[in-house]
């Protein structure tokens, strides 16, 4: 038994790696996908263009805009002077959001009176401005705190010795620390996803073309005549693909250590297995799309309609909990929700065993199940 296996996994590699078309599947569309993801694909905000309106020009206003260019997420592009300029900045797209100080702003900051700046932002796309949104309110209230604080210190030094502290209230601050992601780098983010993308797209893309295409050439003719059974046949040509799999997953990894110096706080091995685990329901996936094609663009159209829904539905790029709630049942029966849970927290948590057995024994029961149907419908013979 495992000689025949053993024969076709040197078939299948050889012809793998002769045949151009295959060797271009296996080596280009990981990296592809990696530095798209890595360079490309940056939700963060870094550099904003920013139209600055100082309607006051005192000390406190051109100590406000000090905050807003030293933080170094904001570049000032436009000085507006008036409402027409404003209008103009942000139809023209010239600047992501615009800084109004109101007349009277350092009046009222030195007497401490409660004041406000007024930010306009561009609401096309929906991310930047929300994020543009939340740095600027962090600038202005860092901002107010430091000018409370330098207020009360001057309370305290004007008061006459001996004399009660009058007006001075506790202070409350509020002390964010961001845990797994530090630097909220959405690279972090979406880099360790790839790598359940390129074994969904890759191992279920050659794992059905593989056997398609021994129809198409009429090479499966002469292998029903061969003393190979159905399940010798099945696992020569689904072992090879999960080999390349596994190499694709190293391949990611390294790049993403080296090159993008994305954080693996978890067990590389565990890594791995979990890989096993979730090759199983790419492989059983790509047998049963094998058995409903007779060409090789059928079976390329049959994986389309299969990895795109899984994509989208996998928490990738869109968070699952923002989704419908009819649908985020429906995430469930997504195998690659799991891997991708996994994934990211082995390379950003660090989690082991005792936090992903949920995801690792889903992943089992699927890859079971759908390996398993899809063994069950293979044949060896033209349909």
């Amino acid at each position: 038994m495992w000689e025949r296996i053993g024969v076709i996994l040197r078939k299948e590699f050889i012809q793998a790696l002769r045949e151009p078309r295959m060797r271009t599947l296996l080596f280009i569309p990981p990296m592809v996908q990696l530095l798209v993801f890595g360079f490309a694909v940056n939700l963060d905000v870094d550099h904003a263009r920013l139209a600055w309106m100082d309607m006051d020009r005192t000390p406190e206003s051109r100590s406000l805009r000090d905050r807003f260019t030293g933080s170094g997420r904001f570049d000032i592009v436009a000085w507006p002077t008036n409402e027409e300029q404003v209008q103009r900045a942000l139809d023209r797209s010239e600047a992501m959001a615009v800084v109004r100080i109101l007349p009277g702003f350092g009046r009222d900051v030195a007497r401490g009176r409660t004041t406000e700046v007024q930010v306009l932002i561009d609401g096309t796309n929906s991310n930047t401005a929300s994020l543009v949104s939340s740095y600027a309110g962090e600038i202005i209230a860092a901002y107010s705190a430091d000018v409370m604080v330098d207020q009360q210190k001057v309370r305290v030094l004007t008061r006459s010795p001996g004399s009660a502290v009058n007006g001075s209230a506790p202070e409350v601050q509020a002390r964010s620390r961001v845990w797994f992601n530090p630097d909220l780098y959405s690279r972090n983010y979406f880099v360790p996803g790839v790598i359940a993308n390129i074994i969904m797209v890759v191992t279920l893309m050659l794992t059905a073309m593989a056997i398609v295409r021994e129809k198409e050439i009429g090479t499966m003719e002469q292998l029903m005549v061969t003393p190979v059974r159905p399940l010798e046949l099945m696992l020569g040509k689904t072992l090879p693909f999960a080999v390349v799999g596994l190499l694709d997953v190293v391949l990611v990894t390294s790049v993403a250590l080296v090159a993008f110096h994305i954080p693996l706080h978890g067990s590389f091995l565990l890594l791995m297995f979990c890989s096993v685990l979730f090759l199983m329901t790419t492989l059983g996936a790509g047998l049963f799309i094998s058995t409903i094609s007779e060409t090789q663009q059928q079976a390329m159209m049959a994986q389309f309609f299969f990895s795109t829904p899984a994509f989208m539905l996998s928490g990738f790029a869109f968070p699952i909990r923002n989704m419908p709630v009819a649908v985020q049942y429906l995430t469930y029966l997504n195998p690659v929700r799991y891997f991708i849970e996994i994934v990211r927290g082995i390379f950003l948590k660090g989690s082991g065993v005792s936090v992903l057995w949920p995801q690792m024994l889903s992943l089992a029961v699927y890859g079971v199940v759908v390996l398993g149907l899809s063994a069950l419908r293979f044949q060896k013979k033209l349909d």
